[in-house]
């Protein structure tokens, strides 16, 4: 579509209401040439983080951010991403309740993505707290009826600077090492996190077969 793929993500970002910076945070020189190529804003951080919150957490001390400041994580793969889901994302925090971390899910209707590893699937209690996220899809519906949806995690998260720092703290998880999910180590280590069901779906380009797909949405627009 003309752009860089990350371009997209910023200039989506930056049309929240709630946002007062986007920064694109990466340990690769053509991401941050990419980003200055447009007028945005980057930060070049070390190539041993062990996954991208660990990254936005050394970010958030790069640009010293306070603790009680908000951090919203967006992957630079979801070039789809509604300027509406960062507003959700950031809500649960804003209510005063002990809520350390916040995520996104949608509810999946195209059913290829209920058994695709690369759709990372999430259930929750009925407080709506992450019980658990895997690639596999989860519930598993043993009689075949259907009956219960099935929702897709997206890529968004929100935390306090705070929590941040103690998340960059905590021992990788065994799951998380499995699963190769990073926020189960939140789950691991006895963190709470809450999903907010949003109807915004946010589509990541993970393979060359997923370009055309989300181009064609592009071309039609944000609705």
């Amino acid at each position: 579509m003309g752009k860089p793929m990350i371009q997209h993500v910023y200039e989506r970002c930056m049309k929240a209401d709630n946002i007062d910076a986007v920064i694109v945070a990466t340990d690769d020189k053509r991401i941050t040439e990419a980003v200055l190529s447009f007028g945005g804003r980057a930060v070049m951080t070390t190539d041993d983080n062990r996954s991208g919150t660990d990254r936005v957490a050394e970010t958030a001390e790069r640009i010293g951010l306070g603790d009680d400041d908000i951090i919203i994580n967006i992957q630079g793969d979801q070039p789809l991403i509604s300027p509406r889901c960062l507003q959700e994302v950031t809500a649960p925090l804003m209510t005063g309740a002990d809520i350390c971390m916040a995520t996104l899910a949608y509810e999946i209707v195209r059913e290829e993505e209920i058994t695709n590893p690369k759709d990372v699937k999430v259930t929750f209690d009925n407080s709506g707290f992450a019980l658990y996220f895997s690639r596999s899809p989860i519930p598993f519906d043993r009689d075949g009826d259907r009956g219960v949806p099935v929702y897709k995690h997206l890529g968004v998260y929100a935390y306090s600077h705070g929590f941040l720092k103690k998340f960059k703290a905590l021992t990788e998880g065994r799951l998380e090492r499995v699963e190769k999910l990073e926020q189960l180590r939140a789950l691991e280590h006895g963190y709470k996190i809450k999903v907010v069901i949003t109807e915004y779906d946010s589509p990541e380009v993970d393979y060359p077969e997923d370009i055309h797909r989300i181009e064609e949405m592009l071309r039609q627009g944000p609705s």
